[in-house]
């Protein structure tokens, strides 16, 4: 029979539920303290308070999904997740106190109140991911797990498991047609049909099955070995092999149809979240921040050389089309700038652009361009005329970071992969990140990469020349 964990998911769940309500409550005990109109902490009137929130948010958090104690998570999912919670239980608490016409739901209280409620639980949830990590770094709360099949197939999964011991995973091997000791030298269990005695004998916590669907009589077996034996069955298409990409899957006539770059923006819903996001932001930041931008540096280029003080470019956008993109001019006027990438000894920046590509100021006229629809403020970087006919004919998939809206910062400039592409694989690394991210966007996700972008201006990044 299989182990059980002494510490299971569901019980992780319950453990962060109870700490959430604790940190509420500990929310409202600096309120007490702070606005003395609410009370003292032992009046009747502060009692129904407490347990009133308390109730609510224990409500608008069992209806939501937490990802804290995920295995695999990235920080836009646990941003999406604590922004779901948090705004359901303020229309919720709102619309409460208003049907019980709450004597305190005033703008003097109302204000603070959820500052603190957001600044505890927000607090409360990082350092609660950064324990559970601690914890199955300890070996508490693991998973053991076999693969079965090419394992070539779910490399980066299996080399993640085996080695990033946060997630809680311990790998006990692979079966497979023969040893494949370019994916790892160790923990080859024999072949496929082995896997089958392994199971009854050694049961895992779960099996991750990669054999193809041509072998679907040793599939069955394989699944049935896991029922009898309580071990979850998770597979692996071999289409994974030769198509690396999230998948939709969509049932047509009864027949289940998988569908190759899932594209959450293609959702009305999801473009108008998206747009409007970006006309808000951008309208605000051009009449009130920018003016002020402009008239600094633009005297400060205008010293500089001679030309003029905002570059603009042709350059590839949504579907392909071209658009023209505004920089500030950080370049002295030459002839090279439609066909030469910046270098980081470029000897045709001036000083102060210099400093304007550090700290990515050059790319603030881009918010023209998001307000007049061409651009948006996170998507993939728009590349010069050139590099679209260049790298389209060297980099297969090249063009689908084109499915969406070029952006003034992006998913795979926060992740390593922004500057000069003097090699190839640079740019294949870069397009895989601009497709990521257009199989995965979230509004969740967007300002995660607004917030890393800020950070990586304030701290410098290396390829910022």
């Amino acid at each position: 029979m299989v182990k059980a964990n002494k510490t299971s998911d569901g019980s992780i769940r319950w453990f962060i539920l109870t700490g959430e309500l604790l940190a509420l409550n500990a929310a409202l005990l600096v309120m007490s303290f702070t606005y003395q109109h609410m009370g003292n902490i032992t009046t009747p009137h502060y009692k129904r308070l407490m347990l009133l929130m308390t109730l609510v948010y224990a409500l608008c958090d069992l209806q939501s999904h937490h990802h804290i104690y995920d295995r695999f998570v990235r920080g836009d999912q646990l941003l999406r997740s604590l922004l779901k919670s948090l705004t359901l239980f303020v229309l919720l608490s709102l619309m409460v106190m208003w049907v019980f016409r709450w004597p305190l739901m005033t703008w003097n209280f109302m204000l603070p109140f959820y500052g603190f409620i957001i600044i505890f639980i927000s607090l409360y949830r990082w350092l609660l991911r950064q324990c559970i990590k601690f914890y199955r770094k300890r070996g508490r709360n693991t998973m053991s797990v076999i693969f079965i099949g090419n394992i070539n197939v779910a490399s980066e999964l299996y080399k993640t498991m085996e080695h990033d011991t946060t997630t809680g995973y311990i790998v006990k091997g692979y079966f497979a047609d023969r040893e494949r000791k370019d994916v790892t030298e160790n923990n080859y269990l024999g072949t496929p049909e082995m896997a089958l005695n392994y199971i009854e004998r050694q049961p895992p916590h779960q099996v991750f099955c990669l054999l193809p669907s041509a072998r679907n009589e040793l599939i069955n077996q394989i699944i049935l070995a896991c029922a009898q034996n309580m071990v979850r069955y998770n597979h692996i298409p071999d289409s994974f092999n030769y198509q690396r990409h999230t998948m939709a899957i969509s049932i047509m006539d009864g027949t289940p149809v998988f569908r190759l770059h899932n594209e959450p923006l293609s959702l009305p819903g999801n473009r108008i979240l998206k747009r409007t996001f970006d006309l808000t932001v951008s309208t605000v930041f051009l009449l009130t921040i920018f003016p002020f931008i402009y008239i600094i540096f633009g005297l400060l280029i205008k010293l500089s050389s001679p030309g003029p003080v905002v570059f603009r470019q042709k350059r590839s956008g949504l579907n392909g089309k071209e658009f023209y993109c505004y920089k500030f001019r950080s370049m002295r006027v030459n002839t090279d700038s439609d066909e030469v990438q910046a270098t980081k000894d470029d000897p045709r920046k001036t000083r102060i652009g210099e400093f304007m590509r550090r700290t990515s100021i050059d790319e603030l006229p881009q918010f023209i361009n998001v307000w007049q629809g061409s651009m948006s403020i996170v998507g993939p970087r728009p590349h010069m005329l050139k590099h679209t006919a260049q790298y389209r004919e060297l980099i297969g998939s090249y063009m689908i970071r084109h499915l969406a809206k070029p952006g003034i910062t992006g998913y795979a400039q926060v992740t390593g992969f922004r500057g000069e592409t003097s090699e190839l694989w640079q740019m294949e690394g870069r397009v895989k990140k601009d497709i990521w991210y257009i199989e995965h966007w979230s509004f969740a996700l967007d300002l995660f990469i607004i917030f890393k972008t800020i950070c990586n201006a304030f701290t410098g990044e290396e390829n910022a020349y």
